[in-house]
């Protein structure tokens, strides 16, 4: 059965920003006048947390910190997060992080043959619109039925909340749809809400279990929709 709609996650799937995300992180910790720097080992362990603001939280708890500095800094964690998005977003409207291989062309292809593309991820909506017309044009966001980000729900992956919003958007039965995906959390997600399931890792989530996937790829370069079809 050729699927009814495609959803994508962001972060790893459509694009592979999570260095860019490193380092707006890491520049938001030194404009807040934290010492914190976040290596590239550490960076993919910290996203096993998935969503901005709780990868923060989750942090400082394993800092050995007095109560007063501890409560400072929490109370900080929207302001930091801000800064973030505002520096990931200069750095993806510069144009250094490209959609990955086959991502167009599979997107293009979907339109063409009357199969609706959605977005589920734990992302803001500001990183999701400059990544998209940066790379996709002014209309960019036209291409998608459905936006789902990480703020229009209360939990986020590995949680199925973001794609069972996304169904209710699009309204159709999980059956009908299928995920794209690059992580064990978004796996997780997206099976826990019943859809057929693609992961793409990155070089950030390599390592993962991605036993429960239906379809396991390096990309989707050369993927065309009559392979998706389930």
């Amino acid at each position: 059965m050729k699927p009814e709609a495609l959803i994508f996650d962001v972060d790893g799937t459509l694009a592979d920003t999570e260095e860019a995300h490193r380092a707006a992180f890491n520049g938001a910790f030194a404009e807040h006048g934290l010492d914190w720097h976040w290596s590239k080992p550490q960076y993919a362990r910290l996203l096993r947390t998935a969503g901005g603001k709780e990868r923060i939280a989750a942090y400082l708890e394993t800092l050995d910190l007095a109560p007063t500095e501890r409560r400072s800094v929490a109370a900080r964690i929207a302001d930091i997060h801000r800064s973030k998005t505002a520096q990931f977003t200069a750095m993806v409207n510069s144009g250094v992080v490209p959609l990955r291989d086959g991502v167009v062309r599979l997107l293009d292809e979907a339109r063409a043959l009357g199969v609706r593309a959605a977005i589920a991820t734990t992302t803001t909506f500001e990183n999701i619109r400059a990544l998209l017309q940066t790379n996709l044009g002014a209309g960019a966001l036209g291409r998608f039925a459905v936006v789902g980000a990480g703020d229009q729900v209360q939990k986020k992956k590995p949680s199925p909340d973001i794609y069972l919003y996304v169904l209710r958007q699009l309204a159709l039965p999980a059956a009908g749809c299928v995920a794209i995906e690059d992580s064990a959390n978004g796996l997780a997600a997206a099976k826990a809400a019943g859809l057929f399931t693609v992961v793409t890792p990155t070089f950030w989530t390599l390592e993962e279990d991605f036993s429960a996937a239906d379809l396991l790829l390096p990309t989707l370069a050369g993927v065309r929709l009559a392979q998706l079809e389930h």
